[in-house]
């Protein structure tokens, strides 16, 4: 009876990092692709997380600290100060209601085009193109051979990082994570298939790490460890990234991490060959937020072997403004509409019910 009283669930309250958190559930970051002209959030984005504000955290949509950092339509940024004031109105309206809510740091790097960037070239740590086409931009175009970053461009992005942390403070954020994850510029130092330099962020491990802990460091100028968390896919199943020896460069990093005392490290890791949560919650150390393709019974499995502290719904969050009181009371879910992922307007975005409606 004393340990089924002790058992942990997704539903308690818990303390990750310096935050306490309402339950164990994480709403994914998640492009939406709703934002204003000058990429200023909105009224309608306040109304989609307002109704999501019964997650234990929410993790804000990708969102770019520079005009160079783009890569898609309509997707927020952080550089502005039209910004900082349409990201506080959020922020305000979901503290209201009781959440907590952490703005994810994002530079897509390559994965962009000149018709985001002004005509300029995306930029990388090298001049080499992914392969594919730039997302949803008609008519198809394939990716655009990115410009080397020089000394210069590197210390200029991660003093873009610091400064996105510095506004997502103005911007009344509980905290932040940096997007170092799914192929875009943070990963794609740190990925040996697309980071073919000689200086010292490039080759070894040590070198190919060092951007994305330049940036870490930047960001921890100027918040505590315990309001910072991190976003990696040790799976390198996105936008056509690839490393020759992930079983070396991933845990390195997470180690690394680890030692900075961040607030968690996420994991978009789906379970099968090559899953790699356990491991890198070992070399982190701290906290961690698993995610890709849970339910609630293997999320509930996980915590109960210690593999994961909290459990990261993306989809189903999409669908399911409610999702933390539907799995509470193993109530029906909704199933999401593809098609209105990033169409404009409320349609498949702020207009899924809530139970009992």
């Amino acid at each position: 009876m004393l340990e089924i009283l002790c058992m942990k669930t997704l539903f308690d309250s818990v303390k990750i990092g310096d935050v306490q958190l309402r339950n164990r559930l994480v709403m994914a970051p998640l492009t939406r692709s709703r934002a204003d002209a000058g990429r200023v959030p909105n009224s309608l984005m306040k109304e989609y997380y307002v109704q999501r504000s019964g997650a234990g955290l929410i993790l804000t949509e990708a969102t770019a600290v520079t005009p160079m950092g783009v890569g898609y339509a309509d997707t927020p940024g952080i550089w502005s100060r039209e910004q900082v004031a349409g990201w506080k109105a959020i922020t305000d309206a979901v503290h209201e209601r009781g959440g907590t809510i952490f703005l994810q740091l994002w530079h897509v790097g390559r994965i962009s085009d000149p018709y985001f960037l002004d005509g300029k070239l995306p930029l990388s740590p090298s001049a080499i193109a992914p392969e594919g086409h730039v997302s949803l931009l008609r008519p198809q175009r394939p990716f655009v051979t990115p410009q080397a970053m020089t000394k210069a461009d590197i210390k200029e992005a991660v003093e873009r990082y610091r400064q996105g942390a510095l506004n997502a403070k103005d911007a009344g954020f509980d905290g932040v994570e940096i997007h170092g994850a799914n192929g875009y510029l943070i990963d794609q130092f740190l990925q040996s298939g697309s980071n073919a330099r000689t200086d010292e962020y490039g080759g070894p491990i040590e070198n190919r790490a060092r951007f994305a802990l330049e940036v870490t460091d930047a960001v921890l100028s100027v918040w505590p460890a315990g309001r910072v968390g991190y976003h990696m896919s040790p799976q390198s199943d996105s936008n056509y990234i690839s490393d020759a020896n992930p079983k070396e460069t991933f845990p390195y990093l997470a180690r690394e991490l680890g030692k900075r005392k961040l607030a968690f490290l996420f994991l978009r890791d789906k379970q099968g060959p090559g899953y790699a949560t356990p491991e890198l919650k070992t070399a982190f150390g701290g906290p961690v937020v698993a995610n890709e393709g849970l339910t609630q019974e293997l999320a509930e499995s996980l915590l109960q072997k210690g593999t994961a502290d909290l459990f990261s719904f993306g989809k189903l969050y999409i669908s399911n403004p409610d999702l933390a009181e539907r799995l509470q009371k193993k109530a029906p879910l909704t199933p999401p509409n593809p098609a209105t992922f990033y169409a404009p307007g409320a349609t498949g975005y702020t207009d899924y019910k809530f139970l009992g409606e």
